[in-house]
């Protein structure tokens, strides 16, 4: 957690943010300005639902350190119609995003709606091949489905968004050529195998995620929400585990970022 009242001598970008949620209504720009003051330097706001694209497009448009992806989230799945698709697919195409997202699988919550979520999960990644966009994925409990239907439905590349599967798993993504998102769960002690991962993964795969305002970091208040601005709480802690500077740890992640998310402003 930084108090800095300048900003510091770094630029991190944060992969997953989702500056649009109710939790942080009204007040984005004072979310931004601490934001740039932990160096954190870009934003990606990635999209849920339908409804929830056009708030997305008009944040990144007042706000120019954002930039946004558009999709529907498995989770709402359930409420999600077919043509829903087809305005994702204009949205795609008069928006200029910078990934299809945050699109994928969820079993945790619910596998009752198995084949539906796949149906909208492999119609999406048809549209990240249709415009040659990268793609930020929703893993959880079902990253092996989510590797299956991306060999079969090859994209380019992407984010694991929260990534928490296995070292094999972590390599066939790294395959694929995607970067694995970690945020606030490896700054928990307990998070051991997360935090084997953060450490021993090559460091060219790592990108910085918060997800806010879900998924804070250890300090952070039960119940409270995560910020951006936390991202400089989490590059501390990885660059920790690794032994190497914050510094180093900034530009290999940053790079990662643009890497594999093109569209991103330089």
């Amino acid at each position: 957690m930084t108090c800095n009242s300048e900003p510091v001598a770094i630029a991190l970008i944060d992969t997953h943010c989702h500056l649009d949620a109710a939790e942080f209504a009204g007040h984005q720009a004072e979310i931004m300005r601490a934001a740039k003051t932990a160096g954190i330097s870009h934003i990606v706001v990635p999209s849920v639902t339908r409804d929830r694209f056009a708030g997305v497009s008009a944040l990144c448009d007042q706000h120019p350190e954002c930039s946004a992806a558009f999709g529907i989230h498995p989770m709402f799945i359930e409420s999600a119609k077919p043509d829903d698709l087809l305005v994702l697919r204009e949205t795609l195409l008069t928006e200029n995003p910078v990934a299809v997202g945050e699109i994928g699988l969820d079993f945790f919550v619910t596998s009752d709606n198995r084949a539906r979520q796949e149906y909208f999960f492999v119609e999406q990644l048809k549209l990240a091949r249709e415009f040659d966009l990268p793609v930020l994925l929703h893993t959880r409990r079902a990253t092996d489905t989510v590797l299956k239907h991306l060999r079969q439905n090859a994209v380019r590349g992407g984010i694991a968004h929260a990534f928490s599967g296995s070292r094999e798993q972590a390599d066939e993504f790294i395959k694929l050529g995607f970067k694995l998102g970690f945020g606030g769960a490896a700054t928990f002690l307990r998070a051991t195998r997360l935090r084997e991962l953060a450490t021993t993964l090559p460091l060219s795969c790592l990108v910085l995620e918060t997800d806010a305002p879900d998924m804070p970091p250890e300090f952070v208040l039960r119940g409270s929400p995560n910020k951006p601005e936390y991202l400089l709480h989490i590059a501390e802690t990885l660059a920790s585990l690794r032994g190497i500077s914050l510094t180093e740890l900034a530009l290999a992640t940053t790079a990662n970022a643009r890497s594999v998310l093109a569209g991103l402003p330089r």
